[in-house]
């Protein structure tokens, strides 16, 4: 009966185990101010070997690209398109059979923004992606932020 109730014990700490598969990206948020109502919001993804996530512009099909969505705030206005900066690394995978876009270890997404008058406010949003290492890839996953203009 002991060894039963041993079997069973490890069977179930071994099924937890590979449920909790921890998301590996670490998330870094910061408004650097550049000019007087100028802010350069820098969304920072770092990433432990062997894992990558999908850039903003990889091909629909090919993984989920990263989505980075801003709630509408009528004290700021978006100044362009975000901006990614990092090592853009691509690569024909033959299980979507497509070439994908991605980045390894760092990338930083950058949104320049325009503040309407003097008011103290924040910028708030969403990260949609998803992670990959050679062997799998992680469900997407979702991460919001709130990021205070100095």
């Amino acid at each position: 009966m002991q060894k039963i109730i041993t079997l069973f014990l490890f069977l179930v700490a071994g099924s937890m185990a590979i449920a909790q598969v921890k998301d590996p990206v670490s998330w870094k948020y910061e408004a650097k101010k550049k000019s007087d109502n100028k802010y350069e919001i820098v969304i920072t993804a770092t990433l432990p070997k062997p894992w990558h996530i999908y850039s903003m512009k990889s091909p629909e099909g090919a993984g989920m690209p990263t989505k980075i969505t801003f709630k509408k705030n009528p004290l700021i206005k978006l100044s362009g398109a975000i901006k990614e900066n990092g090592k853009l690394q691509s690569e024909y995978d033959k299980n979507f059979d497509l070439t994908v876009k991605y980045y390894s270890d760092k990338v930083e997404f950058i949104q320049l923004v325009e503040l309407k008058g003097k008011a103290k406010t924040n910028i708030a949003g969403s990260i949609q992606y998803m992670v990959c290492d050679d062997e799998r890839c992680l469900p997407p996953a979702t991460k919001t932020f709130d990021i205070k203009l100095p």
